[in-house]
């Protein structure tokens, strides 16, 4: 069983900065892509920002230069720092990702839970 657990949401004024983590725990062989979503009110899911094994990123358009996606394999980790927040960016943000459970296994995809970004005007 795989666990994703995200900390570090809360309700920021425009212009400030939050870190969020995610933390993979449970039966893990390897982490391929780790990744943060959103979905605010009435929206649609979209990537915010992905993050590969071997360390290459994307973004969201609406984000880069803002956010900064990184990750600590070690501890199996992922972080996305979040600066000039802006009202359009509160959403719920869940973390992804694509892991191998054990040898011998394919990948299997799992979300967290999500945790609340509140950016008020």
């Amino acid at each position: 069983q795989v666990q994703l657990v995200e900390s570090g949401g809360g309700l920021v004024p425009a212009g400030g900065s939050l870190r969020l983590t995610c933390v993979a725990s449970g039966s893990i062989f390897s982490i391929n892509t780790m990744a943060f979503y959103r979905q605010a009110p009435g929206k649609e899911r979209e990537l915010v920002a992905l993050i590969t094994r071997g360390g290459g990123t994307e973004y969201a358009d609406s984000v880069k230069g803002r956010f900064t996606i990184s990750r600590d394999n070690a501890k199996n980790t992922v972080y996305l720092q979040m600066n000039s927040l802006k009202p359009e960016d509160t959403a719920v943000y869940c973390c992804y990702t694509d892991l191998v459970p054990s040898k011998f296994r394919l990948p299997s995809t799992y979300w967290g839970q999500g945790t609340q970004v509140t950016v008020s005007s």
